[in-house]
């Protein structure tokens, strides 16, 4: 059995606080946040709800780690994005009973 190539150590994550957030991010990054914090501040302002800027929260920690761990990850999620939308759809998707047949085959092999 082939040894297992250790991990990297995650990186640090920031918490889920604006200003925390903030200074996790790229420079190019900052101008997407503070454009949205701004917008779910005034939607939250007239909902009461503080759904939306947990939601947001919660997006941008992920994508601050999804950046420490490799820069540009983030834009070229966006650009992916564009193409499967430009695409039509994923064109390269599977079936879930394609996929299905795929795990039990591999089930089957080892």
């Amino acid at each position: 059995m082939a040894t297992p190539v250790p991990l990297p150590p995650p990186p640090q994550i920031p918490a889920a606080d604006p200003e925390a957030l903030r200074a996790a991010l790229p420079t190019a990054l900052r101008e997407e946040f503070d454009a949205e914090w701004v917008r779910a501040l005034d939607r939250a302002k007239q909902s009461h709800s503080l759904a939306e800027i947990h939601d947001l929260l919660n997006k941008w920690q992920h994508t601050a780690v999804m950046e420490m761990r490799e820069s540009g990850s983030y834009q070229r999620l966006l650009e992916k994005g564009a193409q499967i939308e430009l695409a039509g759809g994923r064109t390269t998707a599977v079936s879930i009973e394609d996929m299905r047949a795929l795990i039990q085959q591999r089930l089957q092999a080892d």
